[in-house]
């Protein structure tokens, strides 16, 4: 190990020595259903790697009619939960699976409203959450909700 000091900060550099416990592999697996709506862009519905699924940010479309949900923020909810749903399931995972979402809210004063419904799909262990205020949403949605799920 090399020390240098650069304004104040002392770095240590590994020379002529490899990494050890980091290890890259391209184990990634895109996950898609028709049960959720299709990715919007180029990205996928979600990332399967090792354990751990990523799952993009839904919406409330609907998959069956492609068409949003404009309805209350609570029927928004319970539309981008579905969608969660689905695409879990097309990697024979479920909800309890789901160990952190962030969830985007159009109006920080819905929080309340989405809360009840988001928190009607777990029984005693939901996720880690994060929730923020977004300033817009795709397609002007009053939710949106990301996640992650390990099994």
């Amino acid at each position: 190990m090399r020390q240098f000091s650069i304004s104040g900060l002392m770095l240590m550099v590994a020379v002529g020595t490899a990494l050890t416990g980091c290890a890259v592999t391209s184990n990634k697996e895109v996950v898609v259903t028709s049960a959720a709506p299709a990715a919007l862009g180029p990205y996928s519905q979600a990332i399967k790697s090792g354990n751990t699924l990523y799952l993009s940010g839904q919406i409330p479309l609907d998959p069956t009619t492609n068409q949003i949900n404009v309805g209350s923020i609570e029927d928004q909810t319970k539309q981008v939960m579905e969608n969660l749903k689905a695409v879990l399931a097309a990697n024979s995972m479920t909800m309890d699976d789901l160990v952190s979402t962030t969830v985007y809210l159009k109006d920080i004063n819905d929080f309340p409203k989405m809360n009840a419904a988001y928190g009607s799909y777990f029984n005693q262990k939901a996720p880690a959450r994060a929730t923020i205020q977004a300033g817009r949403l795709p397609k002007d949605v009053g939710v949106e909700i990301s996640a992650i799920a390990t099994k």
